[in-house]
């Protein structure tokens, strides 16, 4: 089993990357396979909504976002972390969130999607919200600890001494583990559920 991981920060060795390794090291301990892509200082622009997706099953803009769909397509969990600015997630990873969300045609249900925020303070509660809106409409469960999934620290490498948080990581990762191990033998025994199709509506008369 894969989980991919992407790296929302820009600092390379930063916070956001302390709670992954606890996590890493929790999966490896499992068997499970991890994979870490770090795009915070990447240039990545925002969806330009032109339909393209729609025709060719991959984003028009062919950038880091074209390069992670296989990978997202095959992992059986995504872990997705950011550093908290302005109470939200760091705006490269939205931006290709967005585009990797929408322009891949394949079907995400069960796949065990987990958010992490990191923070000096506040905003991680709101950050945790605005990344979990990603797997909860693609049909995703989410993975949940003993906290939210938040780790605090300022300077790099200061998350190593938030004691709780680095213990939410490891149990958000164990129970990651579980779940997309339970749902791999569910799989086997009765498949995944059948979709509806999609009755789309709007508001305009």
């Amino acid at each position: 089993m894969k989980v991919l991981m992407i790296n929302g920060s820009p600092r390379v060795n930063g916070n956001t990357s302390v709670a992954f390794d606890e996590m890493v090291k929790v999966f490896h301990k499992n068997g499970i396979e991890t994979e870490i892509i770090q795009i915070g200082a990447m240039d990545i622009r925002g969806c330009l909504g032109c339909g393209f997706c729609f025709k060719n099953g991959k984003c028009a803009i062919d950038d880091i976002v074209n390069e992670l769909a296989p990978k997202f397509e095959e992992c059986d969990g995504l872990v997705v972390g950011s550093p908290v600015y302005y109470a939200s997630a760091n705006g490269t990873l939205v931006a290709l969130l967005d585009r990797l969300f929408y322009s891949t045609p394949f079907n995400k249900t069960m796949k065990v999607g987990a958010s992490v925020a990191v923070a000096r303070r506040g905003g991680c509660s709101a950050t945790f919200d605005q990344l979990n809106k990603y797997f909860t409409i693609s049909g995703m469960p989410l993975a949940s600890s003993q906290y939210w999934n938040s780790v605090h620290g300022r300077k790099v490498g200061e998350a190593s001494q938030d004691e709780e948080g680095l213990q939410t990581m490891r149990t958000l990762a164990e129970n990651m583990t579980f779940l997309m191990k339970s749902i791999e033998l569910g799989k086997k025994e009765y498949g995944i559920p059948e979709k509806e199709k999609w009755v789309m509506t709007n508001f305009i008369k």
